[in-house]
């Protein structure tokens, strides 16, 4: 079965997640494909761009924790990081808008793709989280970190990634995150393609400036992380949180 399917019509393109059985846990191909789309959109005529996902349950769980299990060295984390940082930058780089239709799980991977997005609508079971420090003990890029705080506010963050919980919707629609809410997935996906065509009627240029505006606007210097990465993805605990997945069971953090 295809992890993703992409669909043209009308200037508009939609990205479709399709790994439900896996709460549409993420490949490095399906990353691969979104980096390349938002790449090329201009280049082939694309003038928005839909991100969906297929079932029930979940939006995008985060990456797939099968890659993890060829990680042998220090580099094997920093190129990860650096792979999902030129994928989100490639969203928010993208030449045309980009809209994402959220539902159920956002996590992870996929709520940095969300993050990235310009604009977000929702469901009313929609829960946004990054529970790393329960599940892996990995780490955020100091990008992406620095993009939910712009999103979300610093407290929110620090609750977020602290405590493992997800935000539900009440906060996501508080701070902006979500703008619309639907009643249902296939609901909030009609929305999406909904306001995609809508933007094909509205001044091209008007919206690329826009957007380009924003994004000068939320450029800084940011530190070095690599040793944060370092610091995790190389410590017993990762090792640990990736073996206790599989197995199914708790992780045991030793902090070390």
């Amino acid at each position: 079965m295809a992890e993703f399917f992409i669909t043209r019509n009308d200037g508009v393109v939609e990205l479709r997640f399709n790994r439900p059985e896996s709460r549409n846990s993420l490949t490095f191909e399906m990353y691969q494909a979104l980096e390349q789309l938002c790449q090329n959109a201009s280049s082939v005529g694309d003038r928005v761009i839909v991100i969906t996902a297929e079932g029930e349950k979940a939006f995008a769980s985060g990456t797939d924790i099968s890659n993890f299990k060829q990680f042998k060295s220090a580099q094997d984390a920093i190129d990860y990081e650096a792979m999902i940082g030129r994928v989100i930058g490639s969203v928010r780089a993208c030449t045309v808008p980009v809209i994402a239709s959220l539902h159920g799980i956002v996590a992870g991977g996929g709520a940095a793709i969300a993050a990235a997005s310009d604009i977000r609508v929702g469901t009313p079971d929609t829960k946004f989280g990054m529970p790393i420090a329960r599940t892996l003990g990995n780490c955020l890029s100091v990008g992406n970190l620095d993009r939910l705080v712009q999103l979300l506010g610093e407290s929110r963050v620090r609750y977020l990634m602290l405590t493992a919980e997800f935000l539900t919707l009440e906060p996501l629609v508080q701070s902006g995150f979500i703008s619309e809410v639907l009643e249902s997935p296939e609901a909030a996906d009609d929305r999406a393609r909904a306001l995609a065509a809508q933007m094909l009627t509205l001044a091209p240029l008007t919206l690329s400036a826009t957007r380009d505006g924003l994004n000068r606007l939320a450029v800084k210097s940011l530190p070095e992380d690599q040793d944060l990465i370092e610091r995790c993805y190389m410590s017993n605990d990762f090792a640990n949180g990736v073996e206790a997945f599989f197995a199914k069971r708790k992780a045991q953090w030793r902090g070390q």
